[in-house]
């Protein structure tokens, strides 16, 4: 049986409330704007945000429409986020779809990046919640902060794993961790808990994204992006700044002499790709991602059982797993 289905399990009545929902705040009387939204429909991924909203309330009380609402508003961030991205690297596929970006222009990518980002702000003030509306704020500060962040690291060929764990921090985890913030907080968790469950969303939150760097050193049929995208767009990820911060030979020098260059050419990424396979950084990354990974667990077995709590456990046992 599908693994998400069984993730999905103790929430599937309110994932399809959760959809439909979706659908009405997105939908407009402008035509252009339902054709690109039908899109994003046909191809919105595995919605693991909003499912960690579901599940994290689910273990902790009772789903409202709040939380769902709150949900909607969470998941509209995120594939603004998305979008505005796919403008700001040049991507032609997400998801294995091409983007909007590819299909119409940047313009209107990223004004429909705007859009859902009225949509999500319209959802969040219908929770009539402040603590939810202030933590989409901080998630959107946060978000923007991260890729700022990651960009300055590239022009300064800053190359440290300091560096890129407070990036994957920001652009990433913060994600996650607001995801679990809001499922505590839309069903009344005390404070004690919140932090919790907010340091558990987070840990996630930098496996998701570990797991996502490792699959750019390989073949990206699944994944619909070039692999070495991100050392194109200058970005050094884990697996290499293991490579190149744990060996110092003259093969070292030149590894970090091509990533002295502000652009690289294929050959280069094809060169780096292979130094980071060799000198074990893709052990080293699974390594640290098993690591965050038990540290979640352990601190989610320390909660009540359930069969929320036993899907987020899958969840993150899928995160580190899954092939795209």
């Amino acid at each position: 049986m599908d693994v998400l289905y069984n993730i999905q399990a103790p929430i599937n009545d309110e994932l399809k409330e959760l959809n439909r929902i979706l659908v009405e705040k997105l939908h407009t009387d402008n035509q252009l704007i339902n054709k690109i939204v039908e899109r994003y429909l046909l191809t919105k991924g595995k919605q693991i945000r909003p499912i960690l909203i579901l599940l994290c309330a689910r273990m902790m009380g009772n789903i409202s429409h709040t939380t769902i609402l709150s949900a909607v508003a969470i998941e509209l961030m995120h594939n603004a986020s998305l979008i505005h991205d796919d403008v700001i690297d040049t991507s032609l596929y997400r998801r294995g779809h091409p983007t909007i970006n590819a299909l119409e222009d940047n313009r209107l990518a990223v004004l429909m990046g705007d859009y859902f980002v009225s949509c999500a702000l319209k959802c969040g003030v219908e929770t009539n919640n402040m603590h939810i509306i202030s933590a989409m704020g901080r998630l959107g500060q946060e978000l923007a902060h991260g890729e700022i962040n990651q960009i300055d690291n590239a022009r300064r060929h800053r190359l440290s794993e300091e560096a890129y764990f407070e990036v994957i921090r920001r652009k990433t985890a913060s994600l996650f961790r607001t995801c679990m913030f809001v499922g505590a907080i839309s069903v009344g968790t005390d404070e004690e808990t919140r932090s919790k469950l907010e340091k558990i969303g987070e840990l996630l939150g930098l496996c998701f994204q570990i797991k996502d760097d490792i699959f750019d050193y390989y073949d990206s049929n699944v994944i619909g992006k070039p692999t070495g995208n991100d050392l194109r767009e200058g970005k050094v990820t884990l697996p290499l700044l293991y490579a190149i911060t744990h060996n110092k030979d003259a093969e070292n020098e030149r590894m970090r002499a091509l990533l002295d260059n502000d652009s690289l050419d294929s050959n280069a990424v094809e060169t780096l790709i292979d130094y980071a396979k060799r000198m074990g950084g893709i052990e080293y990354a699974q390594v640290r991602m098993l690591q965050l990974r038990n540290e979640a667990v352990a601190s989610l077995e320390t909660l009540p059982d359930s069969p929320a709590r036993q899907a987020l456990i899958e969840l993150l046992d899928y995160t580190i797993s899954r092939e795209k």
